[in-house]
Order: C-alpha cells, then structure tokens, then sequence
C-alpha cells in the first residue's frame, strides 16, 4: 500500500491516488489499525484489558467511526459534510452488499460476518452526523434522548456485538450507560460546542429555571444556570447508575472497561457538582491521575467480587 493511503479520512477524501487504489485485507487491516493507534483517543479504542484476538476487530470498528465523526465535523463545510457523509452511508450499503472497495470496509466486512452485527448500529451513527449538520438546538429531554440513540447508543451496542452478546437485556443496559455518557461529555464541553453553536442543554429545562439562550451565549453564570445544571447533571447520574448492574452481566475484562468508563463519567459529574454546576468559567477534567486512580478501584472492584 502506497503512503497516501496512511491519511486520515478528510485529507484520505481529498486524495484521487488514495480513493483510487485497490486494497488487500492485509493492507486495509493495516490502515485501520495505524487509523486507532495513531489517534490521542487510542486509550479509549483497544483497552490493555480486552483479549488480544479482539484488537483488530475494535480497529476496525473505530476506524468506520472515525470516519463518520471526522466527516461530519472535520471539513469546516457542512454542504460538503452531508455530501461525504451520504457518500460514507453508500459505502456501508455497498460492503453490506457484498463490494467492499476502501480499505475501512475491505477490513470491517470479516468483523461484520465473524460477530454477525446488523447494519443498524452503523447507519444509525451516520444518521447522527448528519443530524448534526441540520439540527443545533433540542427542546426536551426527549428530542436529546433520541439524539443519542443514534449517536452514543451504537457504539456500545457494537461493542457487545464484538464480545459475542446481542441480548436486548444486556442492550438496555449499555444504551442506558452510552447515553449518560454522551450527556456528561455535553455538560463537561458546554463552553466548547458553543463556539460551534450547538446547545445540548434541553431548552425546556433552561426556560423552567428562567434562563435564556441569550444568557447562555453571553455565558451569563447565574443561580439559574446553576439549576439548569443541577438537574441535567441528576438526570445524568441516574443514567449511570441504571446502566451499571451491565458490568456483572459479561466477561471479566470487558467488565472492567464498562465500570472503568462509567465511575469516569460519573467522576466528571461530581467534578462539575464540586465546582458548584458552573461550567462557563472552567472546564471540568479528569487528570491523569485521577484516570490512573479510577483504573486501580475498578481493577480491587473486580479482584473483590471474583473473591466473593
């Protein structure tokens, strides 16, 4: 495989040398796995604790959603987003037809046959980018639920097709952790989609605590801002805490990433509670200390329950 093929997907669209070439499994593979490892998100692609045998596949998995997510939100041009992405969703359509031609697909079809997973998780994340493109604004919880049906929910669904479960119970389970994830990321980087003038935050909650879009675009951080966040971020928690029993329901290592992502959600939560919900004057984040700490409880977490 030639070197413009190693680009990340907008300077991969941009170029016809790499769109053009033919890709080998061998050569896809090798593409989606320099795709995750090469990314700052790569703690978050294969975790130390999953087998081995699982790597590639997880490669493969986030490699099609980081195309997706960077397709959306990476040209600076949503016409040219919703045209790429509409194009991303004909290349899914086509490796579920059996003609996979870029390498992402030529990697991820023996996944996809290998665990049996649907196209739904796949479109469904499509449908979020595009969604993103169009719709900047949510008026009640229940718009921003369906929001992350499509956009947070596939994810771990995908995650459990990999690990061999496809039980609605257990599906539950993970979409009500992905969402409550999803949101905590909203609450924590209100200030950051600002700038991109996206507004998480349901506008019925915000007009039931007396505040204004108008305070919130001049950052205005008012007792009722601070309501606003209070219940957002309870609402949240809730999420958390309904998704946990998921942890005790799949193999050990596995279990350990679900508790390990769900205790660092839920730690940005208390952060954001510790500064008093104001999130306009600074960022809450987890250090890497504190990563380092949740990663020790959840591992005498998991060594407890497997002595009990």
């Amino acid at each position: 495989m030639g070197a413009p093929a190693f680009l990340a997907p907008v300077e991969f669209v941009r170029s016809p040398e790499a769109l053009g070439a033919a890709y080998t499994e061998e050569q896809a593979r090798a593409y989606t796995r320099w795709l995750a490892t090469s990314h700052y998100e790569n703690f978050h692609v294969v975790s130390f604790l999953l087998p081995k045998r699982l790597h590639q596949d997880f490669y493969n998995v986030y490699s099609y959603c980081r195309w997706a997510d960077d397709l959306g939100d990476e040209t600076g041009d949503p016409a040219e987003s919703l045209r790429l992405l509409d194009w991303w969703r004909g290349e899914l359509d086509a490796m579920y037809a059996g003609s996979a031609t870029h390498p992402v697909f030529v990697a991820l079809r023996p996944t996809v046959d290998r665990y049996a997973i649907p196209k739904e998780p796949f479109s469904d994340l499509v449908r979020a980018f595009i969604q993103d493109q169009t719709v900047t604004r949510y008026r009640h919880w229940e718009e921003l639920f369906g929001y992350c049906r499509y956009s947070a929910n596939p994810v771990g669904r995908l995650v459990l097709y990999l690990c061999g479960y496809s039980d609605a119970q257990r599906q539950a389970l993970s979409d009500a952790t992905c969402t409550a994830l999803q949101l905590a990321n909203f609450w924590q980087d209100v200030t950051v989609d600002l700038l991109k003038d996206r507004v998480y935050i349901p506008l019925e909650v915000m007009c039931r605590h007396g505040y204004s879009l108008e305070d919130l675009a001049a950052r205005r951080s008012t007792p009722a801002f601070r309501l606003v966040m209070r219940e957002i971020v309870g609402t949240t928690r809730e999420l958390f805490r309904k998704g946990l029993p998921l942890s005790g329901m799949v193999d050990r290592r596995l279990s350990l990433d679900i508790d390990l992502f769900s205790r660092g959600g839920m730690l940005i939560l208390d952060k954001i509670a510790r500064q008093n919900y104001d999130v306009l004057r600074a960022r809450p984040a987890v250090s890497k200390v504190e990563r380092a700490c949740l990663l020790a409880a959840s591992l005498a977490r998991a060594a407890f329950l497997r002595a009990a």
